[in-house]
């Protein structure tokens, strides 16, 4: 196990909740798993990257998923004026390159990925139902619902937090949960 079940502190998703409990949950379950694989390593750890060529690290992936979150909840479902935070049309990748093993750094890409999260949470909270339509279209998509952005994030983060877990075993041999 990476944690001892008594110190695991990620809140369990309620088996009985209704659509918006559930999926909020999950959300949730798969943020702070995120936060654990990262838990307990310094700047350099966290930048890691796995294998070459890829530029993947624990850090890059705080660093995407703030990107990711800024996209889906504060662009396209609020339709906000939302340039990214770690990446550029001259980088897209930005967000993977950009993270060294820099405490100034990993202090920054918690801030910024803790704020989309949070503004999600507002706007997830405040929606009045799971059909609302983002303000923004999809250009391959069209319009999507907060229930689509919401079930796709869950799938993000649960595709994420599999490389996290290789990362983290990479790192430090820690591996489970």
């Amino acid at each position: 196990m990476f944690t001892a079940i008594e110190e695991d502190h990620r809140i369990d998703v309620p088996a009985d909740g209704n659509e918006r409990d559930t999926l909020t949950s999950f959300l949730r379950w798969h943020r702070e798993t995120l936060e654990l694989k990262c838990s307990g390593l310094n700047a350099a750890d966290l930048a890691r990257r796995s294998v070459e060529p890829s530029t993947m690290s624990l850090l890059g992936l705080v660093r995407h998923m703030a990107e990711v979150e800024r996209n889906w909840f504060r662009r396209f479902m609020a339709g906000q004026d939302s340039p990214p935070h770690f990446s550029s049309e001259t980088d897209p990748d930005e967000d993977f390159d950009g993270a060294v093993g820099e405490p100034e750094v990993v202090e920054e890409a918690w801030r910024v990925w803790r704020a989309e999260v949070a503004f999600a949470d507002r706007l997830i909270a405040d929606a009045p139902d799971l059909d609302v339509i983002g303000k923004t279209t999809d250009r391959s998509r069209g319009a999507m619902s907060l229930r689509w952005v919401m079930v796709h994030m869950v799938e993000e983060y649960a595709r994420h937090n599999g490389h996290a877990d290789l990362l983290r075993e990479r790192i430090d041999g820690r591996i489970g949960q």
